[in-house]
């Protein structure tokens, strides 16, 4: 039986690659568009269409895709770009820009509300982690932190040891005529910790000037030896004033108070017993248990800000910002993306039938050569991107320079003849 003459209807794909690309139509085959508005990359997607035409043969055999399927690899091949590059920025600045200001973004990655254009700067070295664990130290040594403390006082009775600090301040925190108070409100039942408990005496001029300043003078409030009988003024450097005051703080609060106290649980015990020529009042400083994530009412300390990657104000890159480096990478990366979807689409057919034989398609070769070129592609731009953060670059410098110092050793020095 002889064998029927074919006559197809069409010797083509339905859908062939087109030799080049159309400006018009890449802004409607994008799926996300996050470039959609920008000329410079329209025009960049509709010449990636050239560039896979040429790179897979288009112009020998026949690539069943679409300049769509190119468009939307390119855009995504942009947006990959700027996923590295953001977290490279990540990894360089975010020590830096812990409790900054951060950002709310709409679906695609773009800053809805807050500073824009933050992946494009070039960060101040504020070391805010280092910066917020020194503000705990601090807290605690009552020199700085970001912890309100507040500071109370309350009389003494005669005769009378024991006092509630927690309830004194409970109690002030919750009196209307307090309601100036800056702890006041605050408290609740959380317990505060104190801080520093001391009482103010006189301050007089025998505290700097003449023999008998009370440097080494025992005795209480009214022996002799608190106000000398003359004044001797010289003329000394002012470190020597510090080191004198300080040394008269040391003495006054070592030898001349006579008072101390313990206290347990918020609960003070003054000794000795308060009597009738004891100091009438005390003061305590105090802080109240704050969440760590709180900001504060009255200043912004960073609780609110910037916390992690995630919270990082960076927008996609804008595409105007990516150099020539960038562009040739975007091209490279959407020509891999372009071959995993030509091999998924040849991969449907698992061979075609043709009189007296069958064709099997490489989708097989593609999609290997797609996923490999693909990883290739990111571990060269993360391995480059590595060797450029800015610690990296400090090691460079460091060495250019020390080796630069060793050059300079080996060049004689002239010796001038005159």
């Amino acid at each position: 039986m002889a064998k029927p003459t074919l006559t197809p209807s069409s010797t083509l794909s339905k859908s062939v690659l087109p030799a080049t690309g159309d400006n018009d139509s890449v802004k409607a085959a994008l799926p996300y568009g996050v470039y959609a508005d920008s000329i410079n990359f329209l025009n960049g997607a509709s010449d990636q269409v050239a560039y896979v035409y040429k790179k897979l043969g288009g112009d020998v055999l026949d690539i069943e895709i679409t300049e769509g399927n190119v468009y939307a690899a390119y855009e995504e091949a942009v947006l990959e770009y700027s996923y590295l590059v953001n977290i490279h920025q990540a990894k360089n600045s975010l020590g830096d820009l812990l409790g900054a200001t951060t950002a709310s973004f709409n679906e695609d990655g773009e800053v809805s509300t807050g500073p824009e254009g933050v992946a494009l700067k070039y960060p101040q070295f504020t070391f805010s982690y280092t910066s917020r664990a020194g503000d705990g130290i601090a807290q605690e040594a009552l020199l700085d932190g970001n912890q309100h403390v507040y500071s109370a006082s309350f009389t003494t009775t005669n005769g009378r040891q024991d006092y509630d600090l927690q309830s004194v301040v409970y109690s002030a925190s919750i009196d209307s005529e307090n309601s100036g108070y800056p702890y006041y409100g605050e408290v609740g039942k959380k317990k505060i910790t104190v801080r520093e408990v001391y009482y103010k005496t006189a301050r007089a001029m025998w505290r700097f000037f003449a023999y008998y300043g009370g440097l080494n003078v025992i005795g209480n409030m009214s022996s002799y030896g608190q106000y000398a009988d003359d004044s001797t003024f010289q003329v000394v450097p002012t470190w020597q004033n510090k080191l004198q005051a300080i040394n008269y703080e040391d003495s006054i609060n070592t030898r001349i108070s006579h008072y101390s106290y313990q206290i347990h649980n918020n609960k003070l015990r003054i000794f000795p017993t308060p009597g009738p020529f004891f100091p009438l009042k005390f003061w305590f400083k105090f802080t109240v248990k704050e969440d760590p994530w709180d900001e504060a009412s009255d200043r912004r300390n960073g609780a609110a800000g910037v916390n992690n990657m995630n919270t990082l104000p960076f927008a996609n890159i804008p595409y105007e910002n990516i150099n020539s480096i960038g562009k040739q990478w975007i091209r490279r990366f959407a020509l891999a993306l372009c071959k995993e979807v030509l091999g998924q689409i040849r991969g449907k057919f698992g061979g075609v039938p043709i009189p007296g034989d069958n064709i099997t398609l490489n989708a097989s070769d593609l999609l290997g050569q797609a996923k490999a070129e693909q990883d290739a592609l990111r571990d060269e731009l993360k391995t480059i991107l590595d060797e450029l953060t800015y610690a990296k670059l400090a090691e460079r410098d460091a060495s250019i320079a020390e080796n630069a110092t060793k050059i300079q050793e080996k060049i004689p020095v002239p010796i001038y003849v005159g």
